[in-house]
């Protein structure tokens, strides 16, 4: 049974299911008396529904929390990486990768050249290259 988004099931599925039975019935008889007990009968069903509400809403922040957990340890090792890999590059690397993120243009792709200083005109080839704005 779905109430408004929230799940019942079991036990409490079948005490909502015979509170509004018995809600129902009270309006169908409607009497003075009665106004009393269906307030006390939606009273009821509503504290149900708002424990089952809490209920999702505290699995919902465990999973949040985890997520988040997860995404602070990634993070923590891209940013490990990172000093690795800056540690490691060349000036020469370090220079064509600050001019790409300057333009804004993709780094360019690995070549089978021989190792050894890059040229000038190989660091600026990824601008000369660009089809467009960039995004």
């Amino acid at each position: 049974m779905r109430v408004r988004g929230v799940q019942v099931q079991g036990h409490d599925e079948m005490a909502m299911k015979l509170l509004f039975w018995e809600l129902e019935q009270h309006l169908k008889s409607s009497s003075g008396a009665s106004v009393v007990a269906i307030d006390n009968k939606i009273e009821q069903a509503m504290d149900l529904v708002k424990s089952h509400l809490m209920y999702a809403v505290r699995e919902e922040v465990e999973v949040l929390k985890e997520q988040i957990k997860e995404l602070i340890e990634r993070n923590s090792q891209l940013e490990q990486e990172n000093t690795l890999l800056k540690t490691l590059a060349s000036p020469e690397q370090m220079a064509q990768f600050q001019a790409q993120v300057q333009t804004g243009s993709p780094p360019a792709p690995p070549t089978a050249a021989t190792p050894g200083p890059t040229s000038s005109a190989t660091i600026t080839q990824p601008a000369l290259h660009s089809s467009g704005p960039s995004a």
